[in-house]
């Protein structure tokens, strides 16, 4: 979990932005990072099934995010 979230922060870090807070990282079972226009929530499974979120937002419009393709490593010149 906790390295999820460092992901997210370095993503955002290295867009320039800063979370407006964060909640529950130090627990390690769940977490929660405001970006202002995002909000990311970090869950193990137990905890996840317990807030159910999915059913809170149940009428929200869902967006899938999916990770960049990574850049082929660059050949060395000869």
């Amino acid at each position: 979990m906790q390295a999820i979230a460092d992901a997210i922060e370095e993503g955002f870090r290295k867009q320039g932005l800063r979370a407006l807070g964060s909640e529950g990282r130090t627990e390690g079972r769940w977490a929660l990072m405001d970006y202002n226009d995002v909000v990311a929530h970090i869950f193990l499974e137990p905890v996840r099934v317990f807030y159910n979120l999915e059913g809170l937002w149940a009428e929200a419009t869902a967006t899938e995010v999916k990770d960049r393709a990574k850049p082929a490593p660059k050949k060395p010149k000869a």
